[in-house]
């Protein structure tokens, strides 16, 4: 069997019917995963060891995390702005980790990967709550990469922006010229990266040929950053 094959890799997406969801269930079936969506609201406290629990054993977290981007300005972002955005997006992440690591402990073996922005990456006007968060997912998968690393877990990010997906570019959005100009000046590869594209290189990621990457953060932005 091929390295890069997920048979019999046990696969639970959070948020599995938005951003990234779909598309990653269904390239992560393609390829012999038995993937596990939920679709239930990730903010809840109590959702994470909930929906662990239900999955039986698991190979690899795939944390699918995403809102709707606030674009307040600085000076206008609310205290619920704020809360609301992290609570979808940072805080279900130890949640999840903790709920998982018995398990992949016990068998010796394990994959995190986070679908994370490139918006921590690069400064944008009227992102500051989205990109803090998206920042925070960084930081925390650099620390927990290297922590769990000596135990055979791996904990990685993609770090995506101008990728097509309906939560961050729906039908309204890609057919504007306006939005296409943009493309063209801001993202040297001219075009919006596929959604394939991506779930390919998220599905490589959670495979055994990736098993020598620590807590690295791979931006997937056709070039818009490039470290």
């Amino acid at each position: 069997m091929s390295e890069t094959s997920l048979k019999g890799k046990r696969i639970l997406v959070t948020q599995a019917g938005d951003f990234m969801g779909p598309v990653l269930c269904e390239v992560l079936a393609e390829q012999g995963a038995t993937v596990i969506p939920n679709y239930d609201d990730i903010s809840d406290p109590e959702t994470p060891a909930r929906i662990v629990a239900e999955a039986g054993g698991i190979d690899v977290l795939l944390a699918n995390l995403a809102v709707p981007a606030p674009s307040s300005r600085v000076g206008e972002v609310s205290a619920g702005e704020w809360r609301d955005t992290f609570a979808t997006m940072v805080d279900p992440l130890p949640r999840l980790l903790q709920a998982v690591l018995p398990g992949m402990r016990e068998q010796g073996y394990g994959r995190v990967l986070v679908m994370g922005s490139a918006s921590a990456l690069r400064g944008m006007k009227r992102a500051s709550t989205y990109s803090a968060a998206r920042g925070a997912q960084l930081s925390w998968v650099q620390a927990v990469g290297v922590e769990l690393a000596p135990e055979n877990i791996q904990v990685n990010l993609i770090a995506q922006n101008f990728v097509d997906n309906p939560t961050y570019f729906p039908e309204d959005i890609k057919s504007n010229p306006r939005f296409q100009e943009r493309l063209k000046r801001e993202v040297p590869l001219g075009r919006l990266v596929g959604a394939r594209e991506d779930a390919q290189f998220a599905a490589y990621l959670c495979s055994d040929a990736a098993s020598c990457f620590v807590g690295q953060v791979f931006p997937v932005c056709g070039g818009w950053v490039n470290r």
